[in-house]
């Protein structure tokens, strides 16, 4: 069932833990939203090439790139792209000084579905 005033968006979710990516697919399918997953950047930028997504949220610690490294890449492509990053290291990150390029906002793990949402209603009005 939908959260109230939630309009149903097309988010993309990119982790390199399957369960995860699991985990933050089915909060947001809770809220009414169509949910795709990747497992790394390359997958991530694949499913971007065959479509549009209101909303990604990418993990921090991701094989190969990091998930500032993508975020960077797909805002080169697509500057006003959405972007969350999720991660377990989120106060070291917000902390350091040095802004994540390419990301609109950063949640920590864990997080409750509240904490999700409110990120998503914060970078995409409306929702």
């Amino acid at each position: 069932m939908p959260a109230p005033g939630n309009q149903a968006r097309q988010i993309l979710v990119v982790d390199d833990e399957p369960a995860v990516c699991d985990a933050i697919k089915m909060m947001l399918k809770f809220d009414g939203h169509k949910v795709q997953t990747a497992n790394g950047s390359k997958e991530a930028l694949s499913l971007l090439e065959q479509g549009k997504f209101d909303l990604i949220t990418v993990d921090y610690a991701l094989q190969g790139m990091q998930g500032d490294e993508l975020a960077a890449v797909i805002k080169q492509r697509l500057p006003h792209q959405p972007i969350i990053m999720i991660s377990a290291h989120a106060e070291m990150l917000k902390s350091s000084g040095n802004p994540l390029r390419g990301v609109d906002f950063i949640i920590s793990k864990p997080f409750l579905l509240a904490d999700l949402r409110a990120a998503v209603a914060r970078v995409l009005p409306g929702s």
